[in-house]
This record gives C-alpha cells, sequence and structure tokens, in this order.
C-alpha cells in the first residue's frame, strides 16, 4: 500500500511502508531532463545533476557530501533522463533522517561553485568520450539520433562536448531555479517507515522548496515514411547493432502488448532471439530486445554484438523474426512464459525499498497516475495472443524500421536492401 498527498505548494509526496525491510530509501525527482533543453543548453539537466555533489552551506565541499552517508554504508547516487533527474539515498532504517537530510540539503541548497564547475567540464567531456569509444554504449547514442533526428528527443543525455565547454554557473543556476520548484518535484519514501512521521519530515526537510511556475518540453517531432539506416565507421572487430522500429509510449493501449512483444523476442534467455541468433547460429555472444516507452516516444529495438562478416546475416535474422511474430499468434504457452515472467521479475524487484520508491515515484512523475503492482499484473494478464499479434503487425511495417550500426561501414545500401 501507498500513500500520496500533494501539499499547497504543488509538491507531491509519496510514502511506500515496507515490513520486510530493515532500509529506508529517500527518492527526489525533478520532472525535467534532455527533452527539456534546448540546442544552447544540450546536456544541462546532467551538467546540474553532477553539481549537486560540490557542496552546499551544510556540506561545504565533495568530501563532506560524500562522508556524511560512507560514515553509516549508505548508498546514494543520482541519475538523469530524457524526461527526469533523480537524487537518492538508502540506508539502514535507523538512519532514516540522516538520508532526508542529505537527499533535501543537495536537492534544495547546492551552491554550484564557479571552481567547480570548470572541473565539470573536464569530468563530462570524458563521460562522452568514454561513451563515443564503447560501440555498445555509442549505437544506443546513435539509435536516438536515427529516430529523433536534431532535436531534443535525439540528442545525447550528456550533452556534446560543444555545449559543456560552453556551460556557465549562471546557466545551470536559471534552469535549477526555472525547473526545481516544488509543482515539478516529487518526494518518494519506501521501506521500513511510519507513515505519518514520514510525511511530517518530508515537510520539515523540504519546506524551503520553491514555488514556481516550471518550463514545458517541446513537441517531439516523428517523421518516417522508409526504412532508415545509420551507420557510424569505426574500426571494430564486432559490429554494434541497433535494429527495431518506432513503437508505443507511455499512454498508449497497448503498451502492456508491446511489452510483451518485446520479452518474447529477446528478453530473456529462452526467448526467440536468443536462442536463434546466440544458441542456434552462434552470430553473437549478447543479444536483446528492449520495449521502451515514455510519455511521448516509444520504439521496440533489439541490441546485438557480431562478427563484422556476419552483421548482415544477423540483421537479415533478426528481421525474420520481426515479421514471423507479425504473421502468427503466439502460443498459449510462450504467451503465458513471457507474461510469467515480467511479473516474476516484478515480484523479486519490489523486494528492495529503493525499487518500490522508483516504482511509485516513476509513474507519479511521468504518468501522473500510480497503479499497484496487482493492477499492473493484471493489465499483463489481460494481454491476449491476438493483442500481441496485433501489436507485431503495427510496430514492424517496412516505413516504421530503422537500423543504427557500429563498425567498419561506410556503405548503408547493402543494409538497406535487407530492411525493404
Amino acid at each position: 500500500m501507498f500513500h500520496k498527498i500533494t501539499l499547497k505548494n504543488g509538491l507531491r509526496i509519496i510514502t511506500v511502508p515496507q515490513k520486510s525491510t530493515e532500509a529506508v530509501t529517500v527518492l527526489a525527482l525533478v520532472g525535467t531532463g534532455s527533452k527539456y533543453e534546448n540546442k544552447e543548453i544540450s546536456g544541462i539537466s546532467h551538467f546540474l545533476e553532477h553539481m549537486f555533489f560540490k557542496g552546499t552551506k551544510k556540506r561545504p565541499n565533495k568530501l563532506d557530501i560524500a562522508e556524511t552517508l560512507d560514515k553509516v554504508g549508505g548508498i546514494y547516487n543520482a541519475f538523469t533522463g530524457e524526461d527526469y533527474t533523480g537524487y537518492f539515498a538508502k540506508v539502514a532504517a535507523p538512519r532514516f533522517e540522516l538520508a532526508l537530510d542529505w537527499v533535501s540539503d543537495i536537492f534544495l541548497n547546492s551552491l554550484l561553485p564557479e571552481k567547480e564547475v570548470a572541473k565539470e567540464k573536464g569530468v563530462i567531456t570524458e563521460e562522452i568520450n568514454m561513451i563515443y569509444d564503447n560501440p555498445m554504449a555509442h549505437v544506443g547514442v546513435l539509435w536516438s539520433r536515427l529516430l529523433y533526428g536534431d532535436q531534443p528527443a535525439g540528442w545525447d543525455i550528456a550533452g556534446t562536448k560543444e555545449s559543456v565547454s560552453q556551460m556557465t554557473r549562471q546557466k545551470l543556476f536559471d534552469y535549477m531555479q526555472s525547473q526545481y520548484v516544488a509543482s515539478n518535484a516529487i518526494i518518494c519514501v519506501a521501506g521500513k517507515i511510519s507513515n505519518g512521521r514520514a510525511v511530517n519530515k518530508i515537510k520539515k526537510y523540504f519546506s524551503g522548496i520553491q514555488e514556481a511556475p516550471f518550463k514545458q518540453k517541446a513537441k517531439v517531432i516523428e517523421r518516417q515514411t522508409q526504412p532508415e539506416c545509420l551507420p557510424y565507421f569505426k574500426e571494430t572487430d564486432q559490429t554494434h547493432l541497433c535494429f527495431g522500429a518506432r513503437g508505443y509510449n507511455l499512454f498508449h493501449p497497448k503498451r502492456y502488448a508491446q511489452d510483451i512483444l518485446g520479452i518474447i523476442l529477446g528478453g530473456m534467455m529462452s526467448s526467440r532471439l536468443f536462442m536463434e541468433v546466440r544458441d542456434n547460429l552462434g552470430l553473437a555472444y549478447y543479444i536483446r530486445t528492449e520495449a521502451d516507452a515514455n510519455p511521448d516516444t516509444g520504439y521496440l529495438v533489439t541490441q546485438a554484438g557480431v562478427d563484422n562478416k556476419n552483421a548482415e546475416k544477423a540483421v537479415s535474422v533478426i528481421w525474420k523474426e520481426y515479421k514471423k511474430i507479425a504473421e502468427k499468434k503466439v502460443p498459449a504457452d510462450e504467451l503465458k512464459k513471457a507474461k510469467d515472467y515480467i511479473t516474476g521479475k516484478m515480484a523479486l524487484l519490489f523486494e528492495s525499498s529503493d525499487a518500490l520508491a522508483s516504482f511509485y515515484g516513476s509513474q507519479e512523475l511521468l504518468k501522473k497516475e500510480i497503479l499497484t503492482p496487482e493492477e499492473i499484473y493484471a493489465k499483463i494478464n489481460k494481454v491476449s495472443a491476438e493483442d500481441v499479434l496485433r501489436a507485431a503487425n503495427d510496430i514492424f511495417k517496412p516505413e516504421k524500421i530503422n537500423l543504427a550500426l557500429v563498425g567498419p561501414f561506410k556503405d548503408k545500401k547493402s543494409f538497406q536492401k535487407i530492411l525493404k
């Protein structure tokens, strides 16, 4: 059971008491990410997340920030996505108030020191270099660029080296002031807590959050009339590829059918693509399929790493499996296995207080609606073989298909022939 209240200033508080744990997680979420940026400040959400660990009035430097929770064995971190930024601390239950103090302090009182901004430019530039040097990670960046092009949804969350180099404290401060406001934030606490006490403590520690309107994101533009391919030439021993299609967003009625479709194709070791591409043909060490649904975008993609000489064959095999599942209904036992896999994985995940905090908090942030695990299980179990077939038919149309590759390829013609 969860509890949610909205304060007069718009701040939403969610508490999730959990008897079967000795831990507590405090998670602060704000509804802003890379989709809320423009070209000049591309990467600013991620840059600001880094800066929140550089010092506050109460904890003036990086060591003070880190030692606070290191001294009690706490787990803490932050993350940035396209639609959100989050900060969390997980501690033993008796340390709940310390974790709440720490999260609220960096969230509300970060100083953004000028000298640290200069240093962090170098850190984030190296993070970008790391991604570009890692083909497995780089192909994911190419995938977004291929789908959405030169708009926020198609940009790297970390920004570019150019935009990072031009970041200033003033830009960071202005962005923080515009986005980190009560009506755009959620505080979620999960674990061994008393609901009433937790709410009162959150009100106390987040009393300083400012009230103001926040900047909305630009509408995502999607244009595609034929299969598209984006190769990135790099001398590698292995080709890394993302092959998939535009799909359903978070609010689409078929999104659960899309989730099941992804699991059947490549979401587990007994999935169709894992068995065919890895076990039967020996083409790849890793191959996986993911169904991604965001508030305004969605896709289904298979990622794999294969020998350069087998890249065309691997794409052909994946495309063949896509077509097959769009032509014939999934057998009842395979459908049940996929459903049980999803619900079983969720049940295991929810043993952890940080997973619970993220589950409830992210739903409220992205959908402004919270479903319990049981309600989601029910929606998954309602999906029929016909629903999966209709979703596959809709998604796997040539005009929705996309292929991004990192490998020693300068010409995309041979791949484009396969995609027709």
